[in-house]
């Protein structure tokens, strides 16, 4: 079986490969009515486009989305909604030495020992090429939960981190890296700079939050809010680590220091003094935010080159032609938002059916 779908209600599918003639999605179960059209999608898509910094793959993909099916007179109908973007700047023969032996840190050898063959060119189906698909569902999902805003930045390139001390939401949008520290951003000017002239790649760490989300959407056991994002987020290319509030770090607190003491709020509700579940308790949102940090390995396709070992089993080295990120964590911001957005949209309609 294979899964290219996610979501229970609110539930898309992806097809598509990094060097077919296009990509895009089938978002079902869309409530009917909504305003839509590619102007509310393309916003979204044009920040994680390639191409437009030094800082990025220079592969030229205007990404322009079209709405197929699923929408009449500029409102959803609650029928499927298909998004197609094509790709047009393929440069296959970058991929003839990826067609004899495996890149290491890439899905090659995995795909090979799966499927009996693969697609090499760009990885195919294991591409980030194809979070441009996620990201033309995720402005979908965010017409269903209005309430809500989801910001993500990148907290750390290399191990260089941002200082919070320095935060300001503004600064996100203002520089290629969606560093909200203008200090971090001139460091990883380069420190990225550095890297790929090196031929090499850096790992970095997306932090994100959703505030508005209401107290209840969620569920115990196996449909936790907390475990959906986790799925989501890991299904991104390159994701290697998932944490929401505190993370790792709360296995090293006190149990007086974790919790999240309380005291009456206004009308009745609860006030929190502390957020370290991250917005989250039992799989079921608090009403806080909702703050998660996801992991991106370095860029495995480098042009340094790497042992390895042939389709058939004979030792060899590698260099990865072609036009690669030399942090792919830097447009994973984009992607992490969209996942989330996919993830609360489906929650809420799931709270939705389940108590009205």
């Amino acid at each position: 079986m294979s899964f290219n779908s996610f979501g229970r209600v609110f539930r898309f599918t992806t097809w598509g490969e990094s060097h077919g003639p296009a990509l895009g999605a089938v978002v079902d179960g869309c409530p009917p009515g909504l305003s839509l059209s590619e102007a509310d999608i393309q916003p979204y898509l044009d920040r994680r486009r390639p191409g437009q910094s030094r800082f990025t793959t220079q592969r030229q993909e205007p990404d322009q989305v079209r709405i197929l099916s699923g929408v009449f007179e500029g409102r959803t109908t609650g029928t499927p909604i298909a998004l197609h973007i094509d790709n047009v700047d393929q440069r296959s023969k970058d991929y003839s030495d990826v067609a004899k032996a495996y890149r290491p840190g890439h899905a090659d050898y995995a795909y090979d020992q799966k499927y009996g063959f693969r697609d090499y060119r760009g990885g195919g189906r294991s591409s980030a090429r194809e979070t441009a698909a996620r990201v033309a569902a995720g402005a979908v999902a965010r017409l269903v939960i209005p309430e809500v805003t989801i910001t993500a930045w990148v907290e750390a390139i290399g191990g260089d981190a941002i200082d919070y001390a320095r935060f300001d939401a503004a600064e996100i949008g203002n520089n290629p890296f969606f560093c909200p520290d203008p200090d971090a951003a001139a460091r990883w000017e380069a420190l990225v700079d550095a890297a790929r002239k090196d031929g090499s790649s850096l790992g970095a760490v997306v932090a994100c939050e959703a505030t508005g989300v209401p107290a209840g959407w969620g569920a115990p056991l196996y449909a936790k809010l907390d475990s959906e994002l986790a799925a989501a987020c890991m299904s991104i290319n390159a994701v290697k680590g998932f944490e929401i509030g505190d993370g790792f770090a709360a296995a090293a607190l006190r149990g007086e220091e974790n919790a999240d003491a309380m005291r009456p709020g206004n009308d009745g509700g609860v006030a929190f003094l502390a957020n370290h579940a991250g917005g989250i308790a039992g799989g079921i949102a608090t009403g806080q935010p909702v703050r998660m940090r996801v992991a991106f390995k370095p860029t495995s396709s480098i042009l340094i080159p790497v042992e390895t070992v042939t389709r058939d089993g004979e030792a060899s080295e590698i260099r990865t032609k072609g036009r690669h990120d030399p942090c792919v964590g830097i447009r994973g911001v984009p992607v992490v938002e969209a996942m989330v957005a996919l993830v609360l949209a489906d929650q809420k309609l799931l709270h939705r059916a389940q108590v009205g």
